[in-house]
């Protein structure tokens, strides 16, 4: 988290202000005084009366300065213009010279120069050597009065402003970003992060560090808190839930994302379609299931009981989907359930299911409730376990049997997510029409963008699945078949029990 200290910590700058009047000034303070004139500048000052005079003279025809001239006269008006330069900031305004006629109605840029002298201003030809400061913002001199200076430039109070709502900065720090200026306020709104769940800006650690969690692939962030407050993870997808939204409460508890609810299977009929689909996967990679083998959607109690009664087989922890070869009664969904208030699932049907045992193989369970996707990767996987009971692979271990279904698992997955990129939406409507029972998201066809990324993600998860039977088995699996090819890697399986190297 060290790079969002130096974001957040080293982007604060101070604001150094000060004056113009003649020379720079720079500090905290926007009043001045103009006694801050030294001695050599009051006799410029007093030279340069002395030069206008002269210029006066030459204008009537007078060669040199008249050695009658009256000192005492010239000493009252150098007073007078002293005493103008030293006033508590008067109101800006050009005093005519008193050897001048006043010129009514006349603009201001048609009378000569010389003929008017500022009173706040000095002349020009007493402003320091380095010249004029240009305002960094709008590019026009700085003048006379208060100005800022940070950032390496000279700005006008009211042109150094926020890159964000474009109001000036009066504050005392900002922040930087892109060599841009920020109020502290502001930045914070855009650059600090905040939480995916409650939607606060994410609290920085006693060491003032900014600290979140994020989901490796989702790239969700959240406060470390919700990690022990309860917030809920989808059970398919595994983002949390943002307190703005309710995810769907399944009956064992689980919880259902809107956007995993959408390709939901939720029944045993609903499931045929996906069945008969990667049947014809199988066929596809000449790997045909002669038998007729019952595949039911269960409820996770009816799962976890059919796995005690279970004697065969390698299970997860939480297991979601079994080939059984034992008779036994199973209850499965009969219908879909409905979604009652508070997002739960009310209604839900079932019925037994008695089990008989014509082969290896007595039925394939699938957890219900989980998107299309990810029902067909698990039932791709069991299919594949029936497969090799059927065809006689005896005695593998758990990391070559579980991984060349994982193998097949991702295999129908790449399959899915190529042909739903493929997909028109002429051939989406076809196979939406081929039946009404069952919804859209759950046919062939083109596949919405989170079906894609939850494709993605279902994959990812067995690529990295750190366990030694699965995602090890994967990992030694997958290369084999794409070098030697799923037919020649079975055969050196069924020969060997293990992958070909």
């Amino acid at each position: 988290m060290s790079w969002l200290n130096k974001i957040f910590k080293g982007s604060v700058n101070r604001v150094s202000r000060g004056h113009y009047d003649g020379d720079w000034h720079e500090g905290q303070s926007s009043d001045y005084n103009r006694d801050t004139y030294g001695d050599s500048d009051n006799e410029d000052i007093d030279r340069a009366i002395a030069l206008s005079l002269a210029e006066e003279d030459q204008h009537k025809g007078t060669a040199a300065i008249d050695t009658h001239y009256n000192l005492e006269e010239d000493e009252q008006l150098a007073r007078a213009l002293q005493e103008s330069l030293n006033a508590e900031s008067p109101p800006r305004q050009n005093v005519p010279d008193e050897n001048v006629p006043p010129r009514r109605n006349v603009p201001i840029e048609d009378v000569p120069p010389r003929q008017y002298v500022p009173a706040k201003e000095p002349p020009p030809h007493v402003y320091p050597a380095s010249g004029f400061r240009t305002c960094a913002g709008c590019h026009n001199p700085i003048g006379h009065g208060r100005f800022l200076s940070c950032m390496g430039s000279v700005w006008h109070p009211e042109c150094f402003r926020c890159f964000a709502c474009n109001k000036p900065i009066s504050e005392y720090e900002f922040a930087m970003h892109d060599d841009q200026p920020y109020h502290r306020s502001c930045y914070k709104e855009f650059f600090h992060p905040k939480c995916d769940v409650c939607d606060n800006f994410i609290p920085t650690n006693r060491d003032g560090l900014i600290e979140y969690r994020a989901h490796p692939f989702w790239m969700q962030k959240y406060c470390p808190s919700h990690e022990d407050d309860g917030t809920p993870r989808c059970c398919s997808c595994e983002r949390m839930e943002p307190r703005e939204i309710k995810y769907i409460t399944l009956d064992d508890g689980r919880k259902l994302c809107l956007e995993c609810l959408n390709s939901s299977i939720m029944d045993t009929p609903e499931c045929q379609h996906l069945y008969m689909d990667i049947q014809e996967f199988f066929e596809g990679l000449n790997m045909k299931v002669e038998q007729q083998i019952p595949l039911l959607l269960v409820e996770r109690q009816a799962l976890n009981e059919a796995l005690e009664a279970e004697k065969n087989g390698h299970h997860l922890p939480e297991t979601r989907g079994l080939c059984l070869s034992e008779e036994q009664i199973v209850r499965t969904i009969l219908k879909r359930p409905q979604i009652g208030p508070g997002n739960r699932i009310l209604d839900m049907i079932t019925g037994p299911y008695k089990l008989s045992r014509r082969c290896e193989v007595t039925a394939i369970l699938i957890l219900y409730g989980l998107p299309r996707l990810q029902t067909g990767s698990i039932l791709a996987h069991e299919m594949m376990h029936a497969y090799l009971r059927l065809k006689g692979f005896r005695n593998l271990s758990i990391e070559v049997e579980e991984g060349i279904c994982q193998v097949l698992s991702h295999l129908w997955l790449e399959s899915e997510i190529i042909a739903g990129s493929s997909s028109n939406v002429a051939s989406s409507s076809a196979a939406s029409s081929s039946s009404s029972s069952a919804p859209t998201s759950s046919k062939k066809g083109a596949k919405t963008e989170f079906e894609k990324k939850l494709g993605a993600f279902i994959k990812n998860q067995i690529e990295t699945d750190s366990s030694e039977a699965y995602g090890g088995g994967f990992r030694a699996g997958y290369p084999a078949v794409e070098r030697y090819g799923l037919r020649r890697t079975l055969d050196h399986i069924k020969l060997t029990g293990s992958f070909p190297y």
